[in-house]
């Protein structure tokens, strides 16, 4: 929890999100992932200041817990002096105790968006799914509470002007707006409209652009004039058994034509699972892993 001190801003995390979007699509399968289609809504997590603290966590974890579809776990939430904005106890369940840092007392708004990543965190943890160190599974973790449909309230906790700061969460603000943007553009959902944050509005934005560009890099027909030229360049390259690359940013490769046809590898603009396609011309490819049909240009 950034709670007045610098706000990371930036992609330093994407190749780590990208390969979290990918596990999500591995281990839950494209239909699980279709299940979460409709996102936590506002009003079903909205915390006053007169509610009753205790209770309405209570009440907001049970929410998170039903739309996680988590109908065994019970979350036993309380509050405490602490560094980081929440943790949580992960045991065999069916109870798992959550504790919250003392200043969500007082900014209790956002105690929606702690409990949407420390109870993701029991999914995960309920599915065996885990990268390897503290860094990245957290990252995994902000990602998948983002991309099932809870992570709007982690981003809409972004909050920066220039005396103070609050922010939840490992992403950035921009890959948190990323993860949005890639959830966002799968269901034709809008979750600018929840926003009550500005900041947090603009990081949706800039997240937006950075997905847009996935799906604007060659072969794929969307690709724009330069990327198409440095595309018919390196495949020249490839087809005369002269190397290519590795180039910063480029995401094919080719795989030389002694082994076979030239193939040109890329990853999928939705899931990020490596696709292979031969090198003829106009190509319609679909990935296996999530199911999305692409129009190449190879």
């Amino acid at each position: 929890m950034a709670n007045g001190g610098p706000v990371e801003h930036g992609y330093p995390h994407l190749d780590t999100v990208r390969a979290a979007i990918t596990a999500l699509y591995k281990r839950l399968s494209y239909d699980t992932i279709r299940s979460f289609a409709t996102s936590v809504l506002p009003a079903d997590v909205a915390f006053c200041d007169q509610d009753d603290l205790h209770l309405g966590a209570q009440r907001v974890a049970r929410e998170l817990v039903r739309h996680y579809r988590l109908p065994d776990a019970r979350m036993i939430v309380s509050f405490r002096e602490m560094t980081h904005a929440a943790n949580v106890e992960l045991a065999a369940g069916p109870e798992y105790f959550v504790e919250l840092n003392d200043r969500f007392r007082t900014h209790r708004r956002d105690i929606g968006a702690a409990l949407a990543h420390e109870v993701m965190h029991v999914y995960l943890h309920r599915l065996g799914l885990s990268f390897p160190g503290t860094r990245d599974n957290e990252i995994l973790t902000d990602t998948a509470a983002t991309y099932l449909g809870a992570g709007w309230l982690l981003l809409d906790a972004f909050r920066e002007d220039g005396v103070s700061s609050q922010k939840l969460g490992y992403l950035t603000p921009e890959e948190f707006g990323y993860v949005l943007a890639k959830r966002a553009l799968l269901f034709g959902e809008d979750p600018a409209v929840w926003f009550t944050s500005p900041q947090a509005y603009t990081a949706y934005t800039k997240g937006m652009a950075q997905a847009r560009r996935d799906e604007q890099q060659p072969p794929l027909t969307a690709a724009g004039w330069a990327g198409r030229r440095r595309y018919a360049r390196d495949r020249r390259s490839a087809q005369d058994h002269l190397p290519v690359g590795p180039h910063p940013g480029v995401p094919y490769s080719f795989t030389p034509a002694g082994r076979g046809p030239l193939r040109v590898c890329f990853p999928c603009p939705t899931c990020h699972q490596r696709i292979r396609v031969p090198v003829r011309g106009r190509v319609r490819a679909r990935c296996g892993l999530c199911r999305t049909v692409l129009e190449c240009d190879t």
